[in-house]
């Protein structure tokens, strides 16, 4: 199976300006190709990586890799549906190129004949002058033409700035000046970007004699119950650590519903088809194993985060469950119990006034209660001594006290 009908199987092609043209280049010879991202925020969440992941299963077929990141077109940005963007500053947009850059990074490799390339169209953009833009771009894009994308038709109601009109015209000319500077023959990105990969070809027709150059879009990723793929109660599945930790990161994947989870196996990872037809089977014979979801999830976090976290994000799925806390360190405590309640330890030697000013117990007489039945347990140790007072060996790393009363409400007491 070659490229195209791996990238077919796994549901990955939306849309291609001409596949035979693509198939047939690619069967000849080795292409460079680029997927583009505007530094809005300082970090990508999951919703972002399917185009990035599928400029990776390029670069494993043999092709070269070139990851853009838009410092230019990052200042502008691309058109809402409904309402204009909120101009950042440059300071801001540099900040954000530099966390983006990191995390693409990751996902590549950029050593070897076809090691991936880093871009930032603020290189080629920032002496650009407005009467060259206007003479060289400008004039080879008309009003009707721009007046037929979609982002752009969407706004004519509600007002649109000359600034966001033209945007599409600034990721044209990224595609044309990839073509004639690093041989870019392919730009691939979500279905929202089909109208700016095709201005970019537009660009190339007509600036660039004898050029052929394709375009390739990918799905926009849903969900099997119509609710929005990659957000959580919290709210975005971050790559950032310090905005979704691993442990996190890798509970979104592994609470995946079985409706789903064969086909983000095929979006997002790279696995063969035998591995994924089997996993497949695993979901249909026997579900209550979740061997997808763990596969899933054990692919996704070591992907982002590697293999120390993926191991640290086992360790404490596993402790939870168990309740067995005692093992886990520090850092593991802060990711696993990051949302329960937390108190900051003020003198308190004795359990139950532990218990009380902590609010874990609404008095000592319940607390007393509480702790002689056997409902309390002090770092995954039950409790049953209602004079018990707590010592410096109860603080995991000297940092933490982990207090679960009945069987799933934990909480988490700090010094």
């Amino acid at each position: 199976m070659n490229l195209l009908e791996d990238l077919q199987w796994r549901g990955i092609i939306y849309q291609q300006t001409d596949e035979e043209g693509l198939r047939e280049t690619l069967g000849s010879e080795q292409i460079s190709l680029y997927c583009g991202m505007d530094p809005t925020g300082d970090s990508m969440h999951i919703g972002h990586l399917m185009p990035f992941l599928t400029l990776r299963r390029f670069q494993q077929a043999g092709h070269r890799p070139i990851v853009l990141v838009g410092g230019a077109t990052g200042l502008i940005g691309d058109p809402k549906p409904n309402t204009e963007r909120t101009l950042q500053s440059i300071e801001t947009v540099q900040h954000n190129v530099e966390c983006l850059t990191e995390q693409l990074k990751a996902i590549f490799d950029f050593e070897g004949e076809n090691g991936a390339v880093m871009v930032n169209n603020y290189e080629w953009t920032k002496s650009l002058d407005v009467i060259t833009f206007l003479r060289d771009y400008g004039k080879h894009i008309g009003i009707n033409y721009l007046l037929s994308k979609d982002t752009i038709a969407s706004r004519l109601e509600s007002g649109i700035s000359f600034t966001e009109f033209t945007y599409t015209i600034l990721q044209g000319m990224d595609f044309k000046h990839l073509y004639e500077n690093h041989h870019c023959r392919l730009q691939i990105g979500g279905s929202d970007q089909w109208g700016n990969i095709t201005t970019g070809l537009e660009l190339i027709r007509k600036m660039v004699p004898d050029a052929k150059a394709f375009g390739l879009t990918i799905p926009l990723v849903t969900k099997a119950d119509g609710t929005k793929f990659g957000k959580t109660e919290g709210g975005s599945v971050w790559l950032d650590p310090e905005k979704t930790t691993p442990y996190e990161f890798y509970q979104f994947w592994i609470n995946t519903a079985d409706a789903d989870v064969v086909k983000y196996l095929k979006y997002f990872t790279f696995l063969s088809h035998g591995e994924i037809e089997e996993l497949e089977k695993s979901v249909q014979e026997e579900p209550h194993l979740r061997k997808a979801q763990k596969t899933l999830a054990e692919e996704m976090t070591r992907l982002i985060h590697g293999q120390e976290s993926l191991d640290q994000a086992i360790r404490i799925s596993a402790a939870l469950f168990s309740g067995d806390v005692r093992n886990l360190n520090a850092s593991e405590i802060e990711q696993g119990f990051k949302d329960v309640p937390s108190y900051k330890f003020a003198g308190e030697e004795n359990l139950v006034d532990l218990l009380v000013a902590a609010k874990i117990s609404p008095s000592k007489r319940q607390a007393r209660e509480d702790i002689t039945t056997g409902a309390v347990s002090l770092n995954g140790e039950k409790v049953t001594d209602s004079a018990y007072v707590l010592a410096e060996t109860d603080r995991i790393d000297g940092r933490f006290t982990i207090i679960r009363r009945g069987k799933k409400k934990y909480f988490l007491i700090h010094y």
